[in-house]
């Protein structure tokens, strides 16, 4: 079972227009609201592969109202932890002419130094059901910065590590079996412009394994048995903002097989992900059609 943690959990609100036009009107062809946030994307995925989940992390107000009525409606399994604060949303405007996704995240509702310790006895009750944890996005107002790193010290399963800023530097310190940043939050969390050198500064810094997203280029994966490339055999367009989640689903669905294999679904899951409108969705045909294609490379480890 993997278990997701969502601390700054979201309701997701998709425009589709023909293009944006900044500062000008724009007319919306499409609108789609659900529960998001990185991790219930993950579960999500994961789910609509067949694996067993449960969706945890803080829901409050009538945001998150709305956000728990859509994972039931969904049958997507989850236990979060009421809070007096209301939920964030997000907004994401696609561009259906060209794929290009604007995201706009609100930053979400403080935490209080009691809910969050409330949030840690409940995270410890979920765990004897899981068998890898995944802790994904933001984190909210009044959240400790070492808080993933906290969450990742108590797990006594294999974590998978995705985050941002502070969120991912702090966060290592937990050592998770594997963190998954895109080559900008790499940069970021280490100051390494090369992937490569910034992997291997992550894993000197606590995390097992590096598995670095490079958009339509692929996976970059760093680990302790050796370095791989993975690429599709070309570019999809869509909607990429969910492709990411439908990475750290394949990888925590498949923690164990060997890293070719694994990095071929997660490929291929991830260009399937960017094929549909929402985040947190795949196109199942394509996910088969591209597992295949995939080309997977040995790599020289960093030193």
């Amino acid at each position: 079972m993997i278990l997701t943690v969502t601390p700054n959990a979201a309701l997701d609100v998709t425009y589709e227009v023909d293009a944006i036009a900044w500062g000008g009107s724009n007319r919306v062809a499409a609108v789609r609201r659900r529960a998001g946030g990185k991790g219930v994307n993950v579960a999500r995925v994961a789910a609509a592969l067949g694996v067993p989940v449960l969706a945890t992390g803080l829901l409050g107000g009538d945001t998150g109202e709305l956000v728990r009525a859509d994972l039931d409606r969904c049958g997507l399994r989850h236990d979060f932890l009421a809070i007096r604060g209301a939920s964030r949303r997000t907004l994401t405007a696609v561009a259906t002419g060209t794929g290009e996704a604007t995201v706009f995240n609100e930053p979400g509702p403080r935490v209080g130094a009691g809910e969050w310790e409330a949030f840690l006895a409940h995270y410890r009750g979920l765990l004897p059901e899981a068998d890898v944890v995944v802790l994904s996005g933001s984190l909210p107002p009044g959240t400790p910065e070492s808080a993933y790193a906290t969450l990742g010290e108590i797990a006594s399963v294999p974590v998978i590590l995705d985050a941002d800023g502070q969120a991912l530097a702090r966060g290592v310190a937990g050592r998770p079996a594997l963190v998954k940043p895109n080559a900008e939050e790499l940069a970021r969390a280490t100051g390494r412009a090369d992937p490569l050198d910034g992997a291997a500064a992550l894993r000197a810094a606590g995390a097992g394994s590096v598995l670095v997203s490079l958009g339509a280029d692929g996976l970059l994966a760093v680990t302790p048995d050796g370095a791989w490339r993975a690429s599709p055999p070309g570019p999809v367009t869509g909607n990429p903002t969910g492709a990411g989640d439908a990475v750290a689903a394949a990888v925590a669905s498949r923690w164990g097989e060997p890293w070719p294999d694994l990095l071929r679904h997660a490929v291929a899951l991830s260009a399937a992900a960017v094929r549909a409108p929402v985040a947190g969705d795949f196109d199942a045909a394509l996910y088969a059609r591209l597992l295949p294609e995939i080309t997977v490379q040995g790599v020289p480890c960093p030193s």
